[in-house]
């Protein structure tokens, strides 16, 4: 038989102050908020989440120690500039390295739009949308298409609600889509304007499996996206 007038179950302090960890992350690496950029007041925060300056305070260490901010006394706390970000450095100017990088993803990008596919939003959805449709229109203009590429993915990695999937794929940064950073006497004759619309295509069918909740899908999209981009830059 139920309790009547049972108290309310306490949240953990370490609990809240991680959804707001998570919800500030998220504007960061979706650039809601910009590089230099001040966060919101410690006040704001409070009634925006609902939580206290305590709380609000252990998340921003948090931030802090993930180095995505700086807290500058007097003044208040700011977002770092990517490069002055602590992470991973990689330098992929070869094409063994590209190859290295696109198995790297392979490990961690299947998994992710497995993920993706159960748990995305309408809105997500919205936004890897007008992710693809920039990125087409960005190919009609014959440009590298680097930054909309890298949206696309970086959307979902947000999509996957863990914010260690999104973290990584922001530090890689543009090290993901590295196919213009090749040297020339190594790029062969690798034709970037065909393999962008192969890659659309392949972006497509990736973004129908998520729509429809299809994780099997999804995962079978990208493994066939980063194993013919990995063999067609390589001219296997």
């Amino acid at each position: 038989m139920p309790i009547e007038n049972a108290p309310p179950v306490r949240r953990r302090s370490t609990n809240l102050a991680q959804g707001v960890v998570d919800a500030l992350t998220q504007r960061i690496l979706l650039g809601q908020l910009k590089p230099g950029e001040k966060l919101p007041s410690e006040s704001t925060i409070v009634l925006e989440h609902g939580v206290s300056r305590t709380v609000v305070r252990e998340a921003i260490s948090k931030l802090q120690a993930s180095g995505l901010v700086e807290t500058r006394h007097g003044i208040g706390t700011f977002v770092l500039e990517q490069h002055a970000r602590q992470g991973l450095r990689l330098h992929v100017d070869t094409v063994a390295s590209v190859r290295n990088m696109l198995e790297l993803r392979l490990g961690l990008e299947v998994q992710a739009v497995a993920l993706a596919a159960l748990r995305r939003t309408d809105a997500q959805l919205a936004h890897m949308r007008q992710a693809l449709d920039d990125y087409r229109a960005c190919l009609a203009n014959n440009d590298s298409c680097v930054e909309e590429d890298k949206r696309f993915h970086q959307l979902i990695a947000e999509a996957t609600g863990n914010t260690f999937f999104s973290e990584i794929m922001q530090h890689l940064g543009t090290a993901m889509i590295p196919r213009t950073q090749v040297k020339a006497d190594e790029r062969g004759g690798a034709d970037f304007a065909k393999l962008g619309q192969l890659a659309s295509l392949e972006h497509e069918a990736i973004f129908n499996a998520i729509k429809r909740q299809d994780p099997d899908a999804a995962r079978a999209a990208m493994v066939l996206h980063l194993t013919n981009s990995r063999d067609r830059f390589s001219g296997e």
